[in-house]
């Protein structure tokens, strides 16, 4: 049809086809949550800060960039057809929003060593198999998720001891932490500016050849 053609009917669109669907990658803002709110109660948890309030940062951040934030970017994961994203941001979105919850309670809650202990412990079960899932990511993703494997171990033994001070465990933990928060914030990092540059400045290791990818990326291996 000729544009004199349309010009008698404007009400028949033109003859082309629908406009591919751009998405953005929602990952760097998932990492990025994640790695800053882990830093801050990782800092706490080591005893490097004494001050009485310095959890009420570290509350702020769990609910809305480690919380919020990073559960709606597993919820845009879902989207993009990835189920290892999903399942990792929105799990410890979650995991974020129950310590909002749960920490300010726990001072007036009398004895909960025992369950804040099972409680660590769990997460650190899930951390671990979601860390063998990443051996098909890249290592970045599989180093934070290993560290922070070890990060919620050293904290089950440490919440499950008794005492008025952390336990040593924790502090250890705590150590772990820190680690686990700069290795995720490396590869927020990494992604968001390869994402940008169109090119790879910070490798985070690539994906094994045969790993599932997202629906609709039909880039080479």
């Amino acid at each position: 049809m000729n544009e004199d053609t349309r010009s008698l009917h404007p009400e028949q669109p033109p003859a082309v086809g629908p406009r591919p669907e751009a998405r953005g990658d929602p990952a760097p803002l998932g990492l990025a949550g994640f790695a800053l709110t882990t830093l801050m109660l990782s800092i706490v948890n080591t005893d490097l800060l004494k001050e009485a309030g310095a959890i009420v940062p570290v509350l702020g951040l769990a609910a809305f960039y480690g919380g919020v934030a990073q559960f709606a970017a597993g919820l845009f994961e879902f989207r993009r057809g990835n189920t290892f994203g999903a399942t990792t941001f929105c799990s410890y979105g979650a995991f974020w929003l129950s310590y909002w919850w749960i920490a300010p309670r726990l001072a007036f809650a009398g004895n909960t060593h025992n369950a804040l202990g099972l409680f660590l412990l769990g997460w650190a079960i899930f951390t671990a198999f979601m860390a063998v899932a990443a051996l098909r990511v890249n290592l970045g993703v599989l180093a934070m998720l290993a560290l922070l494997t070890l990060t919620y171990l050293f904290l089950a033994i440490g919440a499950f001891q008794t005492g008025p001070q952390p336990h040593a465990m924790t502090q250890v933990g705590g150590w772990f932490g820190i680690l686990t928060g700069l290795a995720a914030w490396y590869t927020a990092a990494a992604t968001m500016i390869n994402d940008t540059h169109r090119r790879t400045l910070l490798p985070v290791g690539e994906r094994r050849p045969g790993v599932a990818r997202p629906a609709g990326d039909e880039r080479p291996a």
